[in-house]
This record gives C-alpha cells, sequence and structure tokens, in this order.
C-alpha cells in the first residue's frame, strides 16, 4: 500500500472529500474528456464509458499509478439529465425533478498500467426528491450550486435539502460510492486505512447504513467490466 502511487482523475471537490475520507493519500488529476452523450444512450453504459475514458485519459499522464476515476448520472424514466447548462436549465430539471422517484448511477473506474489490470463498476441508488417549492429552487439556483451537478441538485446541501429518502449508498449520489470502491481497491490489494462506515457522511451522521451490509458482502464486484470492452 505505501508503495502504490493514487491519483483521483476528478476535479470534484465532493470526491476528493470522499476519497480523503478513506484515509488514503492521492493525487488530483481532473480529466479533460468530451462528455457529450446522445439522449438515447442507455445510462449504466454511458457511466462506464465516460468513467473508463477518463482513468485512461490519466493513466497517460501517470503510467504507474493506479487511477481512480467516476462519472455520475441523474436518471429520471430513463432520461439522462446532465448538468445544467444555465440557471434557467437547472430550474427545469429541478421542477421536473420534484416530489419524483430517480435513479443515480455512478460507473467508477480503477486503471492500473504498472499491473496490466483495469475495471469498472456500476453502483446505482434510488432517490426520492421532497415537494419543494417554487421560491425554493430560485433560492437555491441563486446560489450557483447546481450548475456543475448531474440533475442541477447536490443531495448534501442544507440550505435547499432537496432529497426526501434513498434507498442504497448516498455517497454514490454525492458522486463516490464509497462502500463499492473499498470493496473493488481491496479486491486489487488495496486496504484503505479507514473503513467506509467510519468514512460515509451518512453512516457517520446515522450511526450506520442499512445497506452497506450487502454492497460489502462484493457480490456485485463479479459484474466487472473491462474498459475496453464493447457496451
Amino acid at each position: 500500500m505505501a508503495h502504490t502511487y493514487l491519483v483521483l482523475a476528478s476535479a470534484s471537490p465532493r470526491r476528493r472529500q470522499l476519497l480523503a475520507a478513506l484515509g488514503l493519500t492521492f493525487h488530483i488529476a481532473p480529466a479533460d474528456v468530451d462528455e457529450s452523450f446522445s439522449p438515447s444512450a442507455d445510462p449504466r453504459a454511458l457511466a462506464l464509458r465516460l468513467a473508463c475514458a477518463k482513468a485512461r485519459k490519466v493513466a497517460e499522464q501517470f503510467p504507474e499509478a493506479l487511477i481512480i476515476a467516476a462519472d455520475t448520472l441523474v436518471v429520471l424514466e430513463g432520461e439522462i439529465l446532465g448538468k445544467p447548462g444555465s440557471p434557467q436549465e437547472a430550474v427545469s430539471m429541478l421542477e421536473r425533478l420534484r416530489g419524483r422517484r430517480h435513479l443515480v448511477d455512478s460507473g467508477f473506474a480503477l486503471w492500473w498500467a504498472l499491473a496490466h489490470r483495469q475495471g469498472a463498476w456500476v453502483a446505482e441508488t434510488p432517490v426520492w426528491m421532497r415537494p419543494y417549492r417554487d421560491e425554493e429552487i430560485q433560492r437555491y439556483v441563486a446560489t450557483g450550486d447546481p450548475l456543475d451537478k448531474a440533475g442541477g441538485y447536490a443531495v448534501q446541501h442544507e440550505g435547499f435539502a432537496p432529497v426526501e429518502r434513498l434507498e442504497g449508498c448516498y455517497a454514490n449520489v454525492v458522486g463516490l460510492p464509497l462502500c463499492h470502491l473499498y470493496c473493488a481497491l481491496q479486491g486489487w490489494g488495496i486496504s484503505p486505512p479507514r473503513h467506509p462506515l467510519e468514512a460515509c457522511p451518512w453512516a457517520v451522521e446515522h450511526s450506520g447504513c442499512e445497506w452497506a451490509g450487502e454492497i460489502l458482502h462484493g457480490g456485485w464486484l463479479a459484474q466487472v467490466r473491462g474498459c475496453d470492452e464493447p457496451r
């Protein structure tokens, strides 16, 4: 572990905070990739493709490092909601999400050229939004916070607090599924110093997580996809 150089392929402060919460030391190298997509794209396949593209791009700069990359999508009735391009689009997204259920899919990839290993997985969390008022939307959008968030919202935003409930990994909705990542890293011989139940904001606040046990059991790891596989 001491000799493994980790690189997070993201400029997201949220992913940086979550990864640091596992007690890991890492370098940050944002990946400049094309994140455009077709409206008919399969969300899970797209999340995998973008995570792999980010990992591959950064691996070119750091061939000896283990690269960690992720991409998070908000999916409403099969439609992918990306980052809003304007305050008006953010308002529209939040209006559509209001009081409804949607899915948050995060693809995450590990790429370790030195060890000739790479793989990618998808974590999915169903989320229900509360019936917030129009004026709440306007106040939140005026902060500028929605503009760099898939779906136009941050689950952790205390002033808006848009989510009524969720069923699954909270950290996944923030942008990096900690329990999933912890299992994947352990499978590659990397043991993070801190357990995800000690690192995840939800688990810390609620003194545990009812979904963590199933995730940490690791059965989903068999669904690994190679980053060079067609999707």
